[in-house]
């Protein structure tokens, strides 16, 4: 689900669809507390990960300069954490988890081990987190002076055994057919794209699918802690990134030392994963309606209208009209879902969506075409993309039980299409292959404080178009002890990336003394963008 988090690229059932989308020391490594896992009837895999972590610690990681195809300049270093495919077989098939680092800019006595860091996804790499420092991002100047800054790609993701559910130029290729559907034709044929699409998914990664969940990913991680000679973790989880930093929290709690969850997945049970993108179409049409406000209220610079409703009708006209004609040959309504749904996403998306919007109706379809189109000759863009999409799928599908029901799908999202139409049906089409999932299905590890947890930051915008506000709220509950920060009247995703001194201030504090403030704390929204 990231700036901070990848947007969803376009998807490859024909639609384009959002989700809701790596220290330096060998110490004592701490054995991981079985019990925190025994409650959720892991045994097997609570031992086999200890085995993996202890075997880890031992190993370390062996850091060089990063390969010059990653695109990670020096300082920067790439290492491998060897992890087991299945925690139930520790000595069983081994896979390689690629990690980076760079280490803190401060002194040795101001250190204080390292920041591990995921960006969402499912299927997002954390590699370019270091860049942070190497960049000089002044948001991260006092932190990067007491941490190492680590990077990794989790299981299935970029270069750690990376999976695929469909040739890259196949997922790539455009236009897709409409997202909403005319007839219940249109309805037949995304379901038997979503059914091949995971059949697809199997035929390539039967090995790896039935592994690919969100708790082999937090084991994993819990082994890079023990590899990076850390005896707790310092994580920072932005979008999906929470949902690891919940089960991570809950299975792991007495090994947590600082953990920031910052756009939170809702870690409930009941939501995980079918309801949360349910819940998401319904705030990614808040969040678009915010920005149709925003491009009246700047009719003098953008010209489609001084009212939500002119804002409206022009995007329907363009909608039509690609329908119609796919402009350019390659751009139709499921590319452009692709390239508006970055308005709701982030602030920093407004104006330069409205812009294009804005071009198009002033004669010029180039800048539209090269902002929506496919570009078919970025082969490793678009091997990244598919890889994105297929660990997605394979994570939310594999994760936790989803309908199997055809009628109900049909039925929640056609409800939903009538008042919260910009992305419901094209995020239905996105998920749907977890309806025809080849693989068991998990139960959803039940989120809840552990013994041993020590405060966590929660920090969360209030109209958050890909993970909805009321998942920071539900994690707060779940996590005694933990602090809210609420940015009110704000909607952009992932909140410690953007300039707001009332966060920034206090993610600051936390991360540098482990101090939360003795309530939660509602901070003023960051500045709204200029056209």
């Amino acid at each position: 689900m990231t700036g901070t988090t990848p947007t969803r690229r376009a998807a490859a059932l024909g639609s384009a669809g959002a989700l809701v989308t790596a220290t330096l020391i060998a110490g004592a490594i701490a054995a991981p507390s079985a019990n925190a896992n025994a409650r959720h009837g892991q045994n097997s895999e609570t031992r086999g990960a200890a085995v993996a972590a202890a075997r880890a610690a031992k190993a370390g990681i062996d850091w060089q300069d990063c390969p010059a195809d990653w695109g990670l300049e020096k300082p920067i270093q790439c290492g491998w954490v060897t992890v087991p495919l299945d925690y139930a077989k520790p000595s069983g098939k081994q896979i390689k988890i690629a990690v980076d680092r760079i280490g803190n800019t401060g002194t040795k006595d101001e250190r204080q081990g390292a920041l591990v860091y995921n960006p969402g996804g499912p299927g997002g790499s954390g590699l370019r987190f270091p860049r942070r420092v190497t960049t000089k991002n002044p948001l991260w100047t006092n932190v990067s002076k007491a941490y190492d800054f680590v990077g990794f790609d989790p299981r299935g993701v970029g270069h750690s055994a990376p999976i695929s559910c469909i040739d890259p130029q196949e997922f790539v290729k455009a236009p897709k057919a409409d997202p909403v559907p005319d007839t219940e034709a249109d309805k037949l044929a995304q379901r038997k794209l979503a059914r091949e699409y995971a059949e697809g998914c199997y035929k390539r990664n039967s090995e790896m699918l039935p592994y690919m969940t969100t708790p082999n990913t937090v084991r994993d991680l819990d082994v890079i802690r023990a590899a990076l000679g850390e005896e707790k973790l310092n994580f920072l989880g932005v979008s999906y990134g929470t949902y690891i930093a919940a089960v991570y929290g809950t299975l792991y709690p007495s090994h947590v030392r600082r953990m920031i969850a910052d756009s939170v997945v809702n870690p409930s049970r009941e939501t995980i994963w079918y309801g949360a993108n349910l819940d998401q179409d319904v705030a990614f049409q808040t969040r678009w309606n915010d920005w149709q406000d925003w491009v009246a209220q700047n009719d003098a610079v953008y010209h489609l209208g001084t009212t939500r409703a002119q804002v409206e009708a022009k995007w329907l006209e363009l909608r039509a009209t690609a329908k119609k004609d796919p402009i350019g040959g390659l751009v139709g309504p499921a590319e452009l879902i692709g390239f508006f749904q970055k308005a709701p996403y982030y602030d920093s998306s407004w104006s330069p969506v409205a812009t294009v919007f804005s071009k198009y109706f002033a004669g010029d379809t180039k800048a539209l075409v090269d902002a929506a189109a496919p570009n078919l000759s970025d082969t490793a863009g678009n091997v990244a993309s598919e890889n994105l999409n297929a660990v997605y799928t394979a994570v939310v599908c594999t994760d936790a039980k989803w309908p199997t029901s055809w009628k109900k799908w049909d039925r929640d999202n056609t409800r939903l299409h009538k008042d919260y139409p910009f992305l419901t049906w094209a995020n239905a089409w996105m998920n749907l292959p977890c309806a025809t999932w080849p693989v068991k299905q998990q139960t959803a590890v039940n989120v809840k404080s552990g013994k041993g947890l020590p405060p966590v930051l929660v920090v969360q915008s209030e109209r958050d178009a890909a993970t909805p506000y009321g998942g920071g709220v539900e994690l707060h509950k779940r996590f005694k002890g933990s602090r809210l920060i609420t940015e009110k009247d704000a909607g952009s995703h992932g909140v410690t990336g953007l300039i707001n001194p009332c966060i920034n201030e206090r993610v600051d504090t936390y991360l540098l003394t482990g101090k939360v403030d003795a309530a939660d704390v509602t901070c003023a929204p960051h500045a709204t963008p200029k056209p």
